[in-house]
């Protein structure tokens, strides 16, 4: 067997782009396996022994390769989406920081717990409160008060703020509702904001995410990564499936 790893792709999307394949399968199979913010692709084939076997894989990674692109994170068992993140920070000298709402930091432990992270994490920054968000990150009052504090706008100006305030080359902020109470009808629980800047370009996206309030929390990590990975290539790609290219 051998596992694709995607991120920043739903569940159902993935497997409408491989549902041609799941139907003509025979040897190989191929199964999807949905985690927390990724979809795992398990390829498998018998054969009399491993390379009979891995050579009939081959063809079928490749073209799921071919058809996720860059949300192929990793085609290895071990790699985590955060390990990915911070070889792709390493292998293009770039540093990162976070500001951090509704996720209180989850998203810079996720980091920090990959061996060799201090190479290119340089601070995280819990801004809970309204007054938080603009002393430490630069979040203008009138944005707070016009937009609130879950909004695009915010987020935005909160991975500004980081980026700025913390020299970094990179920076994510996470603001959103994690529930179970705060939630407006405008603003339901499991709306969440995720801005990223890198190298002074801001991308900010919407997402709406379900259960309870750590599964919210942990779906906006997992978002935030995803995210952060895809506007870093956006600019860089000496690094793909964790190994450096040219």
């Amino acid at each position: 067997s051998q596992t694709v790893k995607i991120c920043g792709v739903g569940e159902s999307r993935a497997e409408t782009m491989v549902k041609d394949l799941i139907d003509a399968q025979t040897n190989p199979t191929i199964a999807t396996y949905a985690k927390t913010g990724e979809v795992h692709i398990r390829v498998t084939a018998a054969a009399t022994d491993r390379k009979a076997a891995m050579k009939l894989i081959k063809p079928v990674v490749k073209e799921l390769k071919s058809r996720f692109g860059n949300d192929v994170y990793s085609t290895e068992e071990d790699p985590s989406l955060e390990k990915s993140v911070v070889d792709l920070l390493q292998a293009n000298d770039l540093t990162v920081t976070c500001a951090e709402s509704c996720t209180g930091g989850l998203l810079s432990a996720r980091l920090v717990n990959v061996p060799g992270a201090s190479e290119v994490y340089k601070a995280g920054v819990i801004t809970y409160s309204n007054k938080a968000k603009r002393r430490f990150l630069g979040v203008k009052k009138s944005t707070l008060q016009k937009y609130g504090a879950v909004s695009e706008q915010t987020a935005e100006e909160m991975a500004k703020g980081a980026a700025l305030t913390l020299k970094a080359d990179a920076a994510v902020a996470v603001t959103g509702v994690a529930g179970p109470d705060g939630g407006t009808e405008e603003k339901p629980v499991g709306l969440v904001y995720i801005a990223c800047s890198v190298k002074g370009k801001v991308t900010v996206k919407k997402y709406h995410f379900s259960g309870s309030r750590g599964k919210v929390r942990e779906s906006a990590v997992s978002a935030a990564l995803a995210l952060l990975r895809s506007c870093i290539l956006e600019y860089f790609s000496k690094v793909t499936f964790g190994k450096e290219e040219s």
